[in-house]
């Protein structure tokens, strides 16, 4: 195990978990469902950057060297100190966004990590939305499950990552965090059909939520 592995792993023990758990609250349902070894692809709900923080602080700290958060190229690897943050702490499988002509597949790299046997940690939303609201889901999800279609795809929804660091702001306020684990889906071989599934199975993962209570709602 190198240094840096070593050194990722505590911070995930003794920095990450206590704050997901402490500092938020971290409601957890389901956890039997969390897989517990690659390949698997986790699917979520996006509404802030402590998504990927949330996301990670699920799993067991020795699963950490296979989970790759897959991230757009463009947004996360602008150069200093935050890209090596994002590469070597976090550890994201940047993407590109856009297919040029005559450029190859972007989703290769998502290929080769479910061939070693990586757990992808991925956003079919693709940006931020608003604080508990989700957007259409974008179709490079299917693209990667028709690949692998022995793959399991879990879903997760994440309630109030949005309302505690919302887009556009910096520090976050420490509202309970709930993550909600469905039953795996696997690719039905239609397109289609897949994304009608991931659809459903979120939008029933949220019907599960607390009941939310915003601010002006609470006395």
């Amino acid at each position: 195990m190198s240094v840096l592995q070593i050194f990722r792993k505590t911070i995930m023990a003794v920095v990450c978990k206590p704050i997901a758990h402490f500092w938020f609250g971290l409601n957890l349902l389901h956890k039997e469902r969390l897989p517990e070894n690659g390949p698997a692809i986790i699917i979520a709900n996006h509404n802030s950057h402590l998504d990927t923080f949330l996301l990670l602080t699920l799993f067991k700290t020795n699963l950490l060297h296979r989970l790759k958060p897959v991230a757009a190229a463009d947004y996360f690897l602008k150069g200093g100190f935050s890209s090596w943050v994002s590469l070597r702490l976090i550890g994201i499988l940047p993407v590109t966004r856009e297919r040029k002509r005559g450029e190859s597949d972007p989703l290769q790299a998502c290929y080769r990590a479910l061939e070693r046997g990586d757990i992808l940690i991925i956003f079919p939303e693709g940006s931020r939305g608003a604080p508990e609201e989700m957007s259409n889901f974008k179709t490079g999800i299917a693209r990667i499950a028709r690949q692998f279609p022995e793959v399991p795809v879990i879903p997760i929804y994440l309630q109030n990552a949005g309302r505690a660091l919302p887009k556009g702001k910096r520090v976050p306020v420490p509202f309970v965090f709930t993550a909600i684990i469905g039953e795996a889906l696997t690719y039905p071989g239609d397109r289609a059909e897949f994304m009608e599934q991931i659809r459903s199975a979120m939008a029933a993962l949220k019907e599960e939520a607390p009941q939310l209570k915003w601010p002006e709602q609470e006395s």
